[in-house]
């Protein structure tokens, strides 16, 4: 009898398994990506650590370093990600609850915040307190230097990382006449240029903050995600000095895809996978298999460039996971390849019939360009071209101080009038891989962004009333809108330059209420389009 129940719960927690796993069908071109392509290819080897010995969770995770990221055999950890301050801690804010709790897992709802510390971003961090009431954190630093921890319908803000004293508080959202996907939650938060913060929620929403604290605007009215099927959740948003990164994760699938963009509002997503299971291993070759990977947060360098990733896992499927069992949950480290420091020398757009590409790379603490590289490996050019081995080839090199400037010939580069970051892909001295994303010098990197608000019918004037916000970085072009009215135009008006978070009106006469329907407002820049705002009813 006791076979026949063991049997029994085996096949009723394979289908459970399975339910949690969709084996999702890559694009063919995948298989000829060359390695550097994936943003996977960057995960390094977890630093050499403490392995423990007859540990909570499945064999698959006994051989783990008990020493990476945090983990304590009575709390079950989620989320988090680090700051660093000028005394050299490192800060995580990581969300916990009792592994005895009496659902298990599913106690997460009651998590609290916890506050700990290291002298090294990899680990072991100790809790030093707590925050508060919360799951999912994500901590970011204002310019003032007061620290807010986000969670799940709320934030906690306090003066600095180890305030003893943290006020709570909930974030004002202005969706601006969109429908907003998916709800508020699983927020994401970058650093603009200016200060401001560029947020994206778990449906793939992209908003903006003028500091960080004060309301949050929608600007899309879609997801930005791939449009590829999949159960999209646990974005993360960064940035860095050239521009715009997210990875969301399609847990179903257990496969992560990677994006990138110059504004944070359009995105490009490149091929292959970002993460997927297994990405923990050790120099030994040895691997951490959770089985699940979720929460990834970003650690980043001076320059903003991804150099470590955190993620929350768990050895088994989530309620599987009782109180008092062998399972648990847990946050761990792992270092990333940051990328070289690459720009463009070339004056003028680099057009198909370019001749030559000019890039400078440049020398940093334990790198040294004129030495460090297979030049003969090297290629340049379109993310689409150099992530299949294609793209530019080397001509010449010379020296230029401590820095290194590459001549690649033009052909084949792939770079379009689009372009604004076009890729190196190829390996060290050692045989490592190498990349990097170049700078151009023509490029605008701090654009105007218009974006309307629905149309308006003003019955007394017999008008339609078009709100038209600039939440770029810099001011607008003069310019034109268009409103299309369940595909039908309504006619065009002009609208002045805008300076950044500036806004002004423009008014159509219409002969009739169109209040009801779906509106387009479209952006023209000398008659062309260049952006367009959809509003459904």
């Amino acid at each position: 009898m006791k076979k026949i129940v063991s049997i029994l719960t085996a096949i009723a927690l394979s289908h459970t398994l399975q339910a949690q796993v969709t084996d999702r069908e890559r694009p063919a071109e995948w298989d000829n990506l060359i390695h550097g392509a994936r943003f996977m290819d960057r995960f390094l080897p977890m630093p050499d650590g403490t392995k423990g010995q007859n540990l909570w969770g499945t064999d698959s995770v006994q051989g783990r370093y008990i020493d990476n990221g945090i983990e304590h055999p009575d709390i079950s950890f989620w989320g988090g990600n680090i700051l660093q301050t000028a005394d050299g801690i490192y800060h995580l804010y990581v969300c916990g609850w009792p592994e005895l709790s009496p659902k298990g897992h599913m106690f997460w709802g009651n998590s609290t915040v916890f506050h700990a510390t290291c002298d090294n971003p990899i680990g072991p961090f100790r809790i030093v307190n707590s925050v508060g009431k919360g799951h999912n954190p994500e901590a970011y630093r204002l310019d003032d230097g007061r620290v807010v921890v986000y969670t799940i319908d709320g934030y906690y803000i306090a003066e600095n990382e180890s305030s003893l004293v943290w006020t709570f508080g909930k974030f004002q959202f202005d969706a601006r006449d969109r429908r907003i996907i998916e709800g508020l939650s699983n927020l994401s938060f970058a650093r603009r240029p200016d200060g401001s913060r560029l947020m994206v929620c778990r449906g793939g929403g992209i908003w903006v903050s003028r500091d960080g604290l004060d309301a949050y605007h929608q600007l899309t009215d879609k997801r930005v995600y791939p449009a590829v099927r999949g159960e999209f959740e646990d974005p993360v948003l960064w940035r860095d000095s050239l521009q715009y990164h997210l990875i969301v994760n399609d847990w179903l699938g257990r496969i992560a895809f990677y994006q990138r963009s110059k504004d944070g509002v359009h995105w490009v997503t490149e091929q292959g996978e970002a993460y997927v299971p297994g990405v923990s291993y050790h120099a030994d070759g040895e691997v951490e298999h959770w089985f699940k990977y979720e929460r990834l947060k970003i650690f980043q360098d001076d320059y903003g460039r991804a150099i470590q990733a955190n993620f929350a896992v768990i050895d088994t499927i989530k309620w599987e996971d009782l109180p008092g069992d062998r399972h648990s949950s847990k946050n761990i480290s792992i270092p990333l390849n940051k990328g070289l420091l690459l720009e463009v020398l070339n004056a003028e757009p680099i057009t198909a019939s370019t001749k030559r590409i000019e890039v400078k790379v440049r020398a940093e603490e334990g790198f040294d360009p004129l030495t460090d590289l297979d030049i003969a490996s090297l290629r340049f050019g379109s993310f689409g071209e150099v992530n299949f081995g294609r793209g530019c080839k080397v001509l010449r090199t010379k020296a230029s101080g401590r820095d290194l400037i590459i001549t690649f010939s033009g052909k084949g580069s792939g770079i379009t009038a689009d372009e604004w970051a076009p890729k190196l892909i190829g390996k060290d001295a050692k045989g490592q891989m190498v990349f990097g994303y170049a700078r151009l010098p023509y490029v605008d990197y701090q654009p105007a962004l218009l974006s309307a608000r629905r149309p308006r019918y003003d019955k007394e004037q017999g008008n339609l009333v078009v709100a038209v916000e600039n939440y770029g970085l810099s001011a607008s072009q003069a310019a034109e809108i268009e409103v299309l009215h369940d595909g039908n135009s309504l006619g065009r008006a002009a609208i002045e330059s805008l300076a950044p978070y500036a806004s002004a009106t423009a008014t159509l006469p219409v002969a009739s209420d169109v209040e009801q329907g779906t509106f387009e407002v479209l952006f023209l820049l000398n008659g062309k389009e260049v952006e367009r705002n959809t509003f459904k009813r």
